[in-house]
């Protein structure tokens, strides 16, 4: 489910907080007003395209809102709340062109299945009214998040898409790199032209030469024909290196000259002009990198004019309600889907060490595996249940009659293997030990998936 904003009028201050807190858990932006005068002042500022409000207000009639709001803006959907059932009410408000109505009392689930209803609505009436984006589009602009430390990300990147400066992304594996790339790509003078994407690290070394300068009939055993490579396929556009750190280091001085000089010298063959503009991208320290030795320090320069760091999906939790409606919408084949607050909780509680493509891969498999209209806790995979039920109770819950150390440290790798998947060296950097030494508590105590 997309994220939009939603204006709620509505005079009575209790059930106003409880709205707007359960719609921002939802991820959306909530405006939220006491009269029926405030709201359609604030309706006039920010159109916002859902609005919920209360038949009875104590200026004036919710009906009235709901008529002036729809003879403003008739693709606006209004959600009216009705007092104990009224049925007069919620036909009238029907009437008088309402998306829907919530009776009072109503729960908080009612209230985002409404919500999401009227949200989904408004996605479907932009892609009615604007012309059909190709696949590669509607990836390029998937950035999904409202987070500060995402949306600072986000500002330099359309900033620096302007210039022709090479970028540095910088952030763990799933973070949502080459997305960036390509938004950078789409906002640049260079958006005509076309963005070619190689990832360096599945690449073999013998070939990685051959596959971003290109070679002549003849350089090499098996080199039957020319062949341009990927810097000539990206003439006009954008060539965004994946995982650079992990390129061979014979190679660096040649990507090196490419930066500088605008030109590449195919195997076998005389150099050749090109006109590219490089964003690359790594999950590696690469200034450790540079320390160690095994990456350039000119290379790092000139790649890194200006470094983005994407940051780690548990450092934006609040993003996680959004990404998870996203990806609901994406896999859900058009169907009616929620999640329940107990699940979205252990969403928001688990640390996501394989950030937005983990939550992407387990959006997925919860709608295989579970198809139902109403996602619940028990649905998730056993990882994240457990997480939250951790957190939940501390670091330390100990018996009152006591506990045996030795089971205090098994339980402690346990969780810490469950936490990270059985990923053994995210669980020892959890830990903070060697891997070799988690590897001999495993044995110690028999500790197998």
């Amino acid at each position: 489910m997309a994220k939009e904003s939603i204006l709620v009028i509505d005079d009575d201050d209790s059930l106003r907080k409880v709205i707007e807190f359960t719609l921002r858990q939802e991820g959306h932006q909530v405006v939220a007003c006491s009269s029926g005068k405030e709201g359609l002042q604030e309706f006039t500022r920010t159109t916002s395209r859902v609005v919920i409000t209360d038949v009875q207000l104590g200026d004036m009639s919710g009906y009235d809102v709901l008529r002036i709001i729809k003879n403003e803006q008739p693709e606006t959907q209004v959600i009216v709340i009705t007092a104990f059932g009224s049925v007069e009410n919620a036909v009238e408000a029907m009437k008088l062109g309402a998306y829907d109505y919530l009776s009072k009392p109503f729960s908080c689930d009612q209230l985002r299945i409404v919500a999401a209803k009227a949200v989904r609505s408004c996605s479907l009436q932009d892609k009615q009214s604007s012309p059909q984006k190709k696949p590669e589009d509607q990836k390029a602009t998937s950035v999904i998040g409202h987070s500060d430390k995402l949306l600072a990300v986000m500002d330099q990147a359309r900033k620096v898409a302007a210039s022709h400066a090479s970028v540095l992304i910088l952030g763990e594996s799933g973070t949502g790199k080459e997305l960036v790339a390509r938004a950078i790509h789409e906002a640049s003078p260079r958006a005509k032209g076309p963005f070619v994407a190689v990832n360096c690290a599945a690449i073999p070394k013998e070939l990685m030469e051959s596959e971003l300068f290109g070679h002549v009939k003849g350089a090499f055993t098996g080199a039957i024909k020319d062949r341009s490579g990927k810097f000539q396929s990206a003439r006009g556009g954008t060539l965004f290196l994946d995982e650079v750190g992990e390129l061979p280091l014979d190679l660096q001085p040649k990507l090196l000259r490419a930066l500088q000089e605008r030109v590449v010298e195919q195997l076998g063959g005389a150099p050749v002009s090109v006109d590219v503009r490089v964003v690359a991208a790594t999950n590696i320290d690469i200034e450790t990198a540079v320390g160690k030795g095994t990456f350039r320090e000119d290379l790092y320069y000139r790649l890194a004019v200006v470094p983005l760091t994407l940051p780690a999906l548990r450092h934006r939790r609040e993003d996680i309600p959004l990404l998870f409606n996203h990806f609901v919408e994406k896999y859900g084949n058009g169907a009616e889907i929620t999640v329940t607050t107990a699940a979205m909780d252990c969403l928001r509680n688990y640390d996501w060490p394989g950030n937005v493509r983990e939550l992407e891969n387990v959006v997925e498999r919860t709608l295989i595996l579970c198809p139902a209209p109403v996602i619940e806790e028990n649905h998730l995979p056993p990882r994240i249940r457990l997480n939250s039920e951790i957190k939940s109770r501390g670091v330390l819950n100990l018996p009152e009659q006591g506990y045996s150390l030795v089971e205090l440290e098994k339980e402690a790798v346990m969780q810490a293997l469950l936490r990270n998947d059985w990923n053994q060296s995210r669980a020892a950097e959890f830990l903070q030990i060697p891997r070799h030494v988690l590897l001999y508590r495993m044995e110690k105590y028999g500790l197998k998936r």
